[in-house]
């Protein structure tokens, strides 16, 4: 099976997108940070926020520190999948690493 992808326009940050996630509608807002270049996402549900700028680190879960019934069931997480980056930058943000839905 083929991996979801939630898509990332780095060039429209700050920015904020609906996403349906498992049977919920969310709102994630992206978050640049040029100094020191990285992404951060806020994660809201209707009006509620969820969790306030979570750094995306390469590999890990988002939200997964904060996980409660809250929170969208499938994991999210930053990766390469052929393997050859290991951070999240701008430059490969959308390019080679994305944010990977895993609905399992």
């Amino acid at each position: 099976m083929k991996n979801e992808y939630i898509p990332i326009d780095k060039e429209l940050c700050p920015y904020e997108f609906s996403i349906q996630i498992g049977v919920e509608l969310f709102r994630i807002e992206v978050l640049y940070n040029d100094v020191g270049d990285f992404f951060s996402v806020s994660l809201y549900r209707e009006e509620e926020a969820l969790v306030l700028g979570e750094k995306l680190v390469y590999g890990v879960p988002l939200f997964a520190d904060m996980y409660t019934q809250a929170f969208p069931a499938p994991t999210i997480v930053p990766l390469d999948e052929s393997g050859e980056e290991n951070t999240v930058t701008y430059d490969n943000l959308g390019d080679s690493v994305f944010l990977v839905v895993d609905n399992q």
